[in-house]
């Protein structure tokens, strides 16, 4: 935990090429008590600059479970790897990601999340005052 109101974990996950080659790249996921609803997942490979992906932080717990998300953005656990696994499917105009991600490193990350902000609880830590503001200046 980087402080009271942050929580960052690293990870060494495999960016999935095909069935028989991946790549080993770092990922670093990171939540902030005052955006309760989302994770950030900033990727970093030794070619690349860094790519960061915004992911609901619900979506990754549920993605423990069983199939989650559609669109740009998908989780679901890796059949038959036990408990070990997880996959996170990243779609941009670029191109499609597949990410095999360690699923223990993920369940500490987001009960280290909880302990912050319980699931639930994040509208609450909201400051809907600025929020708001910043809406109507836009519209």
């Amino acid at each position: 935990m980087e402080s009271l109101k942050t929580v960052t974990q690293g990870m060494a996950v495999q960016l999935v090429i095909s069935r028989t080659c991946s790549l080993s790249m770092c990922m670093s996921l990171r939540y902030e008590s005052t955006d309760p609803y989302v994770v950030r997942a900033v990727f970093f490979t030794d070619t690349d600059e860094p790519a960061e992906w915004v992911l609901g932080r619900d979506l990754l717990a549920d993605g423990l479970r069983g199939s989650a998300g559609w669109g740009d953005i998908r989780v679901w656990p890796a059949v038959g790897r036990g408990d070990q696994a997880m996959y996170i499917i990243l779609g941009a105009p670029a191109g499609t990601a597949l990410l095999e991600v360690p699923v223990q490193d993920v369940r500490t990350f987001l009960e280290d999340t909880e302990a912050l902000v319980p699931r639930g609880t994040e509208s609450g830590r909201i400051d809907w005052e600025p929020e708001l503001a910043n809406l109507f200046a836009k519209g």
